[in-house]
């Protein structure tokens, strides 16, 4: 890291000069700052984002037991395998902790990201097997797991109540002295590239509580942001936004930018930073180093895939990588859009307008948008449930993809709340999980309407994740993943009623929009975004895979074929520009149409509603042909009898003049 020196005013001692470039601001805090900072904790309080000296002590215990119990563990390894006495005395062995416990912005009742650090003597499979059952006799372990074949393998465990996740990395050491530091980059040398993974996460944490000026005001506003990220539904890195690491490196990019700022003023100026970003320019909290090791690095000059990276944030550590590959055009344009409502939320507070908790208030998602893809994963048993419900969270940005590549579709954007099913939509016996996807469709010109088929993207993403599930013998009998399209005011059927509910404009709100100044601002929470009408009950169904048909046109939703009325067995198969039907066919199918109007009527259902809808629905259907109606079976995957089920979801959208 460069450290250069920036004279403050008055003459005061030069300050260190932090980052790539030069702070922006070098301004004290003022008085006022100080008391919002304040007031700023006080908001977060009941969020339970701090905590308190109790427990804080209790995971201090804990991690010396840890500690302890890995340098035992180490020493009996040693005798094994014949090392004289005097080198089992110093062999050493030591435990780091990373990620938000490390940086020292862990919430109540956290698990701890943890490292076991050994000599080269002992190997990989003496930590799964060895330590392992070691680990099986100790009375304060419960739910003792390993994950031998991740990315980065992992033993996961409770110790004494506190959930651990456990990494290993052998260095090329002799022994482990208890004041090693990882963040040297020739501690790299000779190891095994699951080594080096499972030490960046210490080393990137390491590195990003060296590079910020100030480590107090530092946790203090990455706490806030990252609730303010978990509240907004933006923290996610599975999901396409951002995990903590990246959360973590953009508030050490603010911090160096505004050195001396309390935290109050770090989280306006927050949101001042991002939401002017000019992306895909990467974050940088140190220039990148090339340490000759041969290590890939993130470097778009050299590799070409490192040039589509929609919002590079890149850990300082080497080997820098982006932390951020998961991001799509949508999770990007979504949180562009929060940081702007950020900024706007942070100047009202500090201007006295508002109080820090309208910051944590969360969004209405399901008021956002016209349109939703519900993806629907189930099971018959809990234990299958769990490991389904993995499986299909890690898939969904593919899902996200196939859907932002359709011609048709503006914006996916997934909800990362998951929801148990309704009793009414599953089987008495079924676990199931679901998550709800907006959906915003494009607005084409000169178009009258448009048939929209999402069955190809749909069916790609469900293949992928049986595929999946076959290759690693996941794949078990009642394992299946649902997508089903429905409308804005459908969702009831799929949630409790408090979160579907529309929320009461204040006074202030609705002041602002009869100024006309909020109205006219296009945001994701505005309906200028997605100007079809919502005007009618589309019903999903489910049908095997076939070539997607191209769309034709665009984009306001009327209906939804197939819209089944009490007619709509008849195998009719009629299109709005052109008929396949008989003229007599048609009349009488209208004629017919009525008749249920005239039903409806006397029922006393909506007249207006129901007749445009049944009329529409009758006589110009978007029928399949019964050779594509749904069939229960499906020959993927071709080794396992577990039923597939194959969606079909197509939808007709009208532009209304």
């Amino acid at each position: 890291m460069k450290e250069m020196s920036s004279t403050m005013p008055g003459g005061q001692q030069p300050q260190k000069h932090y980052g790539i470039t030069s702070a922006i601001s070098l301004a004290p805090p003022r008085e006022i700052d100080n008391q919002y900072t304040k007031k700023l904790c006080d908001a977060m309080k009941p969020f339970g984002v701090f905590e308190d000296e109790e427990e804080l002590n209790h995971r201090l215990a804990v991690l010396g037991k840890l500690n302890n119990f890995v340098k035992e563990w180490i020493a009996e390894i040693s005798e094994l395998k014949n090392l004289p006495p005097s080198a089992i005395s110093c062999v050493g062995g030591k435990i780091f902790t990373f990620g938000s416990y490390r940086l020292g912005v862990h919430t109540k009742g956290a698990d701890i990201d943890a490292l076991c650090v050994a000599p080269r003597h002992v190997e990989r499979s003496d930590f799964f097997q060895s330590f392992f059952e070691k680990f099986k006799q100790h009375e304060e372990i419960k739910d003792l797991r390993a994950v031998e074949d991740a990315f980065v393998p992992v033993i996961k465990f409770k110790f004494d109540g506190i959930e651990i996740d456990l990494l290993f990395a052998r260095l090329a050491l002799q022994s482990i002295p208890d004041n090693l530091d990882l963040r040297g980059d020739s501690i790299l040398r000779n190891l095994d590239i699951r080594c080096i993974r499972s030490l960046n996460g210490c080393r990137v944490t390491d590195e990003i509580l060296y590079l910020v000026p100030n480590k107090e005001n530092f946790r203090l506003t990455l706490r806030a942001i990252k609730l303010w990220a978990k509240r907004r539904g933006i923290y996610s890195n599975m999901l396409g936004f951002l995990g903590g690491v990246s959360w973590a490196m953009l508030v050490a990019r603010t911090c160096q930018l505004y050195p001396n700022a309390v935290a109050a003023t770090l989280v306006h100026k927050f949101f001042l930073v991002f939401s002017k970003w000019e992306w895909p320019n990467p974050v940088l909290l140190k220039q990148p180093e090339d340490s000759n090791l041969n290590l890939p690095v993130w470097d778009p000059r050299v590799n070409p895939s490192d040039r589509y990276h929609l919002m590079p944030i890149i850990t300082p550590a080497y080997p820098q990588q982006n932390s951020t590959y998961n991001v799509s055009t949508s999770t990007r344009t979504i949180m562009s859009e929060e940081f702007k409502y950020g900024l706007s939320v942070t100047d009202e507070i500090l201007q006295g307008k508002a109080e820090w908790s309208k910051l944590f208030e969360p969004p209405n998602f399901f008021q956002k948008y016209k349109h939703y893809i519900v993806l629907t994963a189930s099971a018959s048993t809990e234990e299958n449930h769990l490991e389904w419900i993995g499986l299909v969270e890690s898939k969904i940005r593919v899902l996200v993809g196939n859907l932002e590549r359709n011609e048709y579709i503006t914006l996916a954007h997934v909800n990362p709340q998951s929801f148990p099913g309704s009793k009414e939509n599953r089987n008495e016996n079924d676990f199931v999980s679901m998550w709800f996807i907006g959906i915003i469709f494009k607005k084409v010109e000169n178009a009258e309407s448009v048939n929209i088929d999402l069955t190809y993207d749909i069916q790609s993403f469900t293949d992928t994740v049986y595929r999946q599930a076959n290759n690693i013998n996941m794949l078990k009998d009642g394992m299946k993943i649902e997508a089903t399209h429905v409308k804005k005011k459908q969702l009831h059927q799929y949630l409790p009623p408090e979160l579907v509910q529309k929320k009461k404009r204040s006074i202030a709100e609705l002041n602002r929009s009869s100024n006309g100044g909020s109205s006219k601002r296009i945001s994701l929470d505005s309906s200028h975004l997605d100007s079809s009408r919502d005007t009618d009950s589309g019903t999903p169904f489910s049908s095997p895979s076939s070539k997607p048909s191209k769309p034709t046109s665009d984009t306001e939703d009327r209906w939804d074929p197939p819209l089944r009325c009490t007619f709509h067995q008849m195998h009719f198969n009629c299109v709005t520009v052109k008929c396949r039907c008989s003229i007599l066919m048609q009349i009488l199918f209208s004629f017919l149409c009525f008749c249920q109007i005239l039903i409806l009527f006397t029922m006393g259902s909506n007249p207006q509603y129901d007749a445009e809808r049944i009329f529409l629905c009758c006589v110009f259907c978007s029928r399949l042909p019964s050779m594509e109606l749904p069939d229960a079976s499906s020959p993927l995957p071709a080794s396992t009898s577990c039923r597939v089920v194959k969606n079909s979801i197509k939808l007709a959208l009208n532009r209304h003049k």
